[in-house]
């Protein structure tokens, strides 16, 4: 059994391992510190860069809204516009149609779902093309981003079968926008 002061009197007997024991517990906690300052450095430094990127991005940002053209908006209703939803589905057939020739597409097969009112008003379109594979993007971008809204719920892309077809693409897309109703 170990007496109440024996440990005491280790350490008074042996002033090199008290000495070692001191100075080990100082290293340690002054590498601690060390490590505490250099995160705090590099958070500093990390929230720097950041507010610089922030600064550089809204400067940005305003010298486009003072430049910006009035018309930057696309012009036309959000909405397919037709008397009938069956007007609205040749309207929804005409545009998606226009988009996919504008960017040297062909249409193979098309079909245009006019029950979409009981979901909503909504107008599908089901089309089957070949596409150029530079030019998917565009067309995609010219989908969503023009008027009416429109929406791209599926898109099934089937590489080229051969080298002989070149880098045309076979199509699936599915298109829906929603009617105004009128």
């Amino acid at each position: 059994m170990i007496k109440p002061g024996a440990k005491a009197s280790f350490f008074t007997r042996l002033h090199a391992a008290a000495a070692a024991l001191y100075l080990f517990v100082i290293a340690v906690l002054g590498t601690v510190i060390w490590f505490c300052v250099s995160d705090l450095l590099a958070q500093r430094a990390a929230l720097a860069g950041s507010t610089e990127v922030l600064d550089r991005l809204e400067a940005h940002r305003q010298n486009a809204d003072v430049n910006a053209p009035a018309g930057a908006v696309p012009a036309g209703s959000p909405f397919l516009i037709g008397e009938t939803v069956t007007v609205a589905g040749a309207a929804l057939l005409q545009r998606v149609a226009s988009a996919i020739t504008r960017f040297g597409g062909s249409i193979q097969s098309s079909q245009v779902d006019v029950q979409g009112q009981a979901k909503g008003n909504f107008v599908t379109l089901v089309v089957s093309c070949e596409i150029e594979q530079a030019s998917l993007q565009k067309l995609l971008y010219d989908i969503e981003a023009g008027m009416p809204f429109l929406f791209v719920d599926q898109l099934v892309v089937q590489a080229p079968q051969s080298a002989a077809t070149g880098s045309r693409m076979n199509l699936l897309l599915a298109v829906s926008g929603r009617w105004s109703g009128k």
